[in-house]
């Protein structure tokens, strides 16, 4: 993680007011928008509460203006966990690619899937007429090879190096703390994976095999952590916010007759993809996740891989656990920024004394940023629960409403528990000086992270 000078959080009290969320929810339905009648029905099919619907259109009005993106009907999903079954998605798409393979990552590492790496299947696809364009991180990437992008380009790859770390190669926008900590992934403009995997080595093992040891900061692990396949109409979404990447920051021409074909109906569910941007008034995921925690009736279930939440983020936490809602989070016990894990617990006695329960996920590497609230929102994306998301990182999260998902991700999450410790509040007060002392040493950068 990088340190980042000191900015100011925007207020989401502020963001909200002033993006006059509308009276009703607007739905985009295959063959256009449906009416507010439409709309309103669609919603109240999603939860037989009433009490649960009612808040779900109060935050959906605000998500809606605050995202400045559609909810779109008839996607169908799928959820990936870990980097093996995520490669696999990746490499079986990227093998039936017929006109693109889109890829923009954080980290880009030519990653291997049962023998096959990365650069060669894409090398092979340009062969057989497949364009494919990828924009990477200038330093999420910075360990990778440089001679593995030439060969791409050389191979007739379009290459994009995001915000360059040699500022005489940026554009005109160009700030070393803004980082495009976005993965997505598209195929045929039919197809995409979004989430917080990497095209990292990191992922190409999977966690929870066989007898697992912990392992010291620096040491080998398993990492661990949640992708969204998509198809239907929402792609196009994803595409957009690829194709705005790829244009600002000055790639050759693309060619994209084919980046937006008509997907057809693919499921039933309901997505909105949140593309946030530091170049925005306010992150707007960032204030999409406070409304929607917020106007939560029954359970939060937040997974965040470096939990360093903001003043209004603890504020929205502590305050449901207050009114009754059933606030549980799943947090690393092993990082790779030591000083993450402090400030993350420097956080926990105000949450377990306002009734939020708190669980660590021991032996592996955490990397999940995940939520699901009342059984019928979800979200999966890159934007991590600490200031650098909000602040200076370009991220994508994809938002869903529908009971499918929504179920999938919360076997997920209970599945994840029954391997993590809970952290118990009589216990948590006994722990060492040491321990006390590291959180408030670390508690001075939480705006840094």
């Amino acid at each position: 993680m990088m340190l980042s000078s000191c900015a100011s959080v925007p207020d989401a009290d502020e963001v909200i007011e002033q993006s006059n969320p509308p009276n009703n929810v607007r739905i985009m339905g295959t063959h256009g928008p449906l009416s507010a009648k439409q709309s309103a029905a669609v919603l109240g099919k999603l939860s037989n509460d009433g009490k649960v619907v009612s808040s779900l259109e109060r935050h959906l009005a605000i998500e809606q203006a605050v995202a400045e993106s559609p909810l779109i009907a008839g996607n169908g999903t799928q959820l990936l966990q870990d980097g093996p079954a995520t490669f696999k998605a990746i490499f079986q798409a990227a093998r039936a690619a017929k006109d693109h393979i889109n890829l923009e990552y954080y980290i880009f590492q030519d990653v291997a899937y049962e023998g096959t790496k990365l650069s060669e299947l894409l090398t092979q696809k340009i062969r057989e007429g497949v364009q494919v364009n990828l924009i990477y991180d200038s330093i999420g990437s910075i360990d990778t090879p440089s001679e593995f992008f030439t060969r791409l380009r050389q191979a007739g790859a379009k290459v994009v190096e995001f915000n360059p770390v040699n500022p005489l190669k940026a554009n005109s926008r160009y700030s070393i703390n803004d980082r495009d900590h976005r993965k997505i992934f598209i195929v045929d403009g039919r197809l995409a994976i979004v989430g917080g995997i990497n095209l990292s080595v990191d992922y190409q093992s999977a966690p929870f095999e066989g007898k697992s040891k912990e392992k010291t900061e620096g040491g080998a692990v398993s990492w661990h952590d949640t992708d969204l396949q998509l198809e239907g109409p929402v792609v196009a979404q994803l595409q957009k916010l690829f194709v705005d990447h790829w244009v600002e920051q000055g790639g050759p021409q693309l060619d994209t007759r084919n980046f937006y074909p008509d997907t057809g109906r693919k499921g039933n569910e309901l997505a909105r993809v949140i593309g946030s941007s530091p170049h925005t008034a306010a992150s707007r995921y960032y204030v999409t996740l406070i409304s929607a925690i917020r106007n939560a009736e029954k359970n939060v279930s937040l997974t965040a891989a470096y939990f360093v939440p903001t003043d209004e983020e603890m504020e929205a936490l502590t305050s449901a656990a207050k009114r009754g809602v059933d606030v549980r989070i799943l947090l690393p016990h092993l990082s790779d920024a030591k000083s993450a894990l402090f400030i993350q617990r420097s956080n926990y006695t105000n949450l377990l004394e306002a009734g939020v329960k708190i669980y660590e996920l021991p032996n592996v590497m955490l990397h999940s940023k995940t939520a699901v609230i009342d059984g019928v929102w979800s979200v999966v994306g890159s934007s991590n629960f600490d200031h650098r998301s909000v602040l200076y990182n370009d991220e994508v999260d994809v938002v869903i409403l529908g009971s499918d998902t929504a179920d999938a991700l919360q076997k997920m999450f209970e599945e994840d528990l029954k391997r993590a410790a809970q952290i118990n509040l009589a216990a948590w007060s006994k722990r060492s000086l040491w321990e006390r002392l590291g959180e408030v040493g670390t508690r001075i950068l939480q705006k840094l992270f």
